[in-house]
């Protein structure tokens, strides 16, 4: 043990979120060091990097101008989601709100080419959809142009080439969406549907051609489980479009592409179990499904994302990211694929030698299903003595993955163990797999949750009596769930903004994603029996493991409401609880000092009870 507390381990830093700016010269990027993401610039290789943001709240992206020296970032108020834009001058350091609406969402849909105008989606009109908008860089935000009124939950990916158009995006699940074009130099811009289709099909990840005849994108559309690198002709018109092949993921999904439509140089990505497989090439001018592969960097750590372009597509950024690499910056050759790391985000101290590395498992479940997970061990336990928490990942179409957590090292280095499932409904492993835990099957996946258990009470260095569970969001739900369908494998459970009630939590989610979420566990009209039955707060008298409940107590996705109620109920069956409620959070917690209180908490819970 290396005896540093949970205050070191959360001041280790990641830097993430990289962008060019446009004379290639100076790179944008966030990173924690003040306890929240801001932003930073600098121009060298490991050179001491300027802040250009001063925040309590934390910026959740920034992208330069293609053509003068400012970037839009985005930031909302004490967790609530309602991001606004803002423009920063990186010449003066001059910051304005550039769309000043603090009630609704914004959604970063790009800059125009010329770096006039920019575009977003908001819920300015209506709470439950989100529109199109236009502005001009100097415009107020009451003088956005409306360009299109939507009618559900609609994102943008970008404008085409000659800035004619928006490639406009309308998911109905996580495993649903479809894609359009809004002429934005029709008199009366309309979308054009891309990708009429019957049942869920995934279209994510849309590039526009270099030509913007065309568009790049990942997609399970035919006859395949795992996402593929596709084209899509817009020349041929209506129902005579067809996908054409560009590359497939072998078995794994294709995690999506950054293409420079000026160059047709592009980055696509391969989720391999977990971790990142990077292909680097040039797009075919006069053939758009072939092309040359110049490189497959080997990055550090294995976990890699974020692309970014320099202006003449010769390099590119992205963060990178592992189980012993907190996250930072490299800047990589296109034609070489050599890396070089731009940021030195610090580990707060801590020898990187010290963090430990996780194994890849398997484990098998009560219906023969292969369930993924990765298992670290302290190096210094000693053969069934070690507890363990069993930290299960929100979504549920999610995936953890072996990237960096300080929390995670944290607990190794005071003695846990720690598994990180990947139970059914978990995204990274097939359209199948992620489909396994839909609606009526929800409770298949709290049975993988008790597999893995049992798998590891087998375990020849875990202490079987000694197993806690801690999730957040959904994992959050999945700790409860586990707790009062397998009360007795449990020494205690850690629920972090996790849904108690499904019935409360979707009539009382953010109108913007309650279609959404009611497509993964079904509706209210048609579900309410089963979601009353599988919700946790209705078999509360079954959990007798410890219990400690936190929450943001400005939470748009899972209200407050969830965590009071459990923490109520459980505490009037005589259940040890602990509720920690903050009043400046939302959806997790985003400020180092609530990240602090928060963890210690936890750790001290923890080593109560467990």
């Amino acid at each position: 043990m290396s005896g540093y507390d949970i205050e070191r381990y959360l001041n280790v830093r990641s830097a993430y979120g990289a962008s060019f700016g446009p004379d290639g010269e100076r790179l944008s990027f966030l990173m924690n060091t003040t306890g929240t993401s801001q932003v930073w610039t600098l121009e060298e290789p490991r050179d001491w990097p300027e802040q250009r943001t001063f925040y309590d709240e934390r910026v959740t992206f920034a992208s330069w101008s293609p053509e003068r020296p400012e970037l839009i970032f985005g930031m909302d108020e004490g967790g609530n989601e309602r991001a606004q834009l803002f423009r920063l001058d990186a010449e003066t350091g001059e910051i304005e709100n550039a769309t000043a609406m603090p009630e609704a969402k914004h959604r970063w849909g790009g800059w125009s080419h010329d770096g006039e105008r920019f575009a977003f989606t908001s819920n300015r009109r209506d709470e439950s959809v989100f529109d199109v908008y236009v502005q001009g860089r100097d415009e107020r935000g009451d003088e956005a142009q409306l360009v299109y009124e939507g009618d559900g939950w609609l994102s943008l990916s970008g404008w085409s080439p000659d800035d004619s158009r928006l490639l406009v995006s309308q998911a109905y699940s996580n495993f649903d969406q479809d894609l359009y074009v809004l002429d934005l130099e029709a008199d009366d811009p309309d979308l054009e549907h891309l990708t009429p289709h019957e049942g869920d099909v995934r279209y994510q990840s849309a590039s526009w051609a270099p030509d913007g005849e065309g568009v790049y994108l990942v997609t399970d559309e035919g006859d395949t489980d795992t996402l593929y690198l596709a084209y899509l002709d817009l020349e041929g018109g209506g129902g005579e479009r067809e996908l054409e092949t560009v590359a497939d993921g072998d078995g794994w999904n294709v995690g999506g592409i950054a293409l420079d439509d000026e160059t047709g140089r592009f980055v696509y990505s391969r989720n391999v179990e977990g971790y990142t497989d990077l292909t680097v090439g040039e797009l075919d001018p006069d053939e758009p499904t072939e092309f040359e592969t110049f490189s497959e960097p080997d990055l550090p750590g294995g976990i890699s994302g974020g692309v970014s372009f320099d202006p003449d597509a010769e390099r590119f950024a992205l963060s990178t990211s592992g189980d012993t690499v907190n996250t930072n910056v490299f800047v990589v050759d296109v034609e070489t694929g050599d890396a070089e790391q731009w940021t030195s985000a610090p580990t707060a101290g801590i020898p990187p030698e010290t963090f430990t590395d996780s194994e890849l498992v398997s484990v098998e479940s009560f219906d023969g299903l292969e369930v993924p997970g990765f298992l670290s061990l302290p190096d210094d336990r000693e053969a069934e003595q070690t507890p363990v928490i069993v930290d299960i990942h929100g979504g549920p179409e999610s995936q953890r993955r072996p990237s960096f957590s300080s929390v995670k090292q944290y607990f190794l280095d005071r003695g846990y163990a720690y598994f990180e499932p990947n139970v059914r409904g978990s995204s990274g492993y097939g359209s199948d797999y992620a489909s396994l835990d839909d609606v009526e099957k929800r409770m298949d996946s709290v049975a993988d949750i008790e597999a893995c258990v049992e798998w590891l009470q087998d375990h020849p260095a875990i202490d079987p009596d000694r197993i806690a569970a801690k999730g957040g969001s959904y994992g959050g739900f999945m700790v409860l769930a586990a707790l009062t369908e397998y009360p007795d494998l449990w020494a205690a459970g850690v629920d972090t903004v996790g849904i108690a009630n499904f019935v409360t939590f979707l009539e009382n989610t953010g109108d913007w994603r309650r279609e959404l979420r009611e497509a993964e566990y079904g509706s209210l009209a048609e579900d309410r029996e089963f979601l009353e039955e599988i919700s946790p707060i209705n078999n509360v008298e079954n959990i007798e493991a410890p219990l400690f409940v936190l929450h943001g107590e400005n939470d748009p996705r899972v209200p407050v409401g969830e965590a009071e109620q459990i923490a109520e109920k459980a505490a009037e069956q005589g259940v040890p609880v602990r509720k920690l409620l903050f009043e400046d959070e939302g959806h997790g917690f985003s400020k180092l000092e609530n990240r602090i209180e928060a963890y210690s908490a936890i750790a001290d819970f923890l080593d109560e009870h467990v």
